[in-house]
């Protein structure tokens, strides 16, 4: 199977400000398996990366280096910095491909260096995982990660769903300058 970029994941390289990374060829019939860093803050729990990336759970932080060792069905095996992981593509599936939602996680240039040029309460957030009225679509990408395609499927959209836990969403309101104008917690 030839590996592409779809449209989603070079969209995501370009609001991100970087291409994505690609390296080794697969031996698992993806084509290239992908190494560089981590484009955002990922959430974790017992090893698992899921695209719901809930913000209860520990962090794994933007810039972390991140290289991809296999495929499975939905999953990419990872490693990041030593430990192995499994980043699962729980909600996504219907809206990109696995090596789509990959391509956007992984990015060549480390993000820390874009983040250090925040201001300090920016940097701050981004350190917590937290989300703030006034960040830009890159920071709050950076921040919390990609939300999850199943709720919000483009990411011009003007309001983007993520998740603290399975069961409770919050939602981010862009205003018509590109920055978070309000964060709300949903029941």
């Amino acid at each position: 199977m030839k590996h592409t970029l779809g449209f989603a994941a070079v969209a995501a390289c370009t609001i991100m400000g970087s291409g994505c990374a690609v390296t080794q060829v697969s031996p698992v019939g993806f084509g290239i398996l992908p190494s560089g860093y981590t484009c955002c803050n990922l959430h974790h729990v017992d090893g698992w990366i899921s695209d719901g990336n809930w913000s209860d759970s520990p962090i794994i932080p933007a810039g972390t280096p991140i290289k991809v060792t296999g495929y499975g069905s939905n999953r990419a095996y990872v490693e990041i910095e030593g430990k192995a992981f499994r980043i699962g593509h729980d909600y996504g599936r219907e809206r990109e491909t696995l090596d789509q939602y990959v391509a956007k996680l992984i990015v060549p240039e480390d993000p820390r260096a874009r983040v250090a040029a925040w201001p300090e309460s920016v940097r701050d957030a981004v350190r917590l995982g937290r989300v703030t009225p006034g960040m830009t679509r890159e920071q709050a990408i950076i921040t919390a990660g990609y939300p999850a395609t199943h709720r919000t499927p483009v990411l011009d959209a003007p309001v983007w769903t993520y998740w603290h836990d399975r069961k409770t969403s919050y939602k981010v309101v862009w205003d018509d300058t590109g920055r978070i104008q309000q964060v709300a917690t949903q029941p």
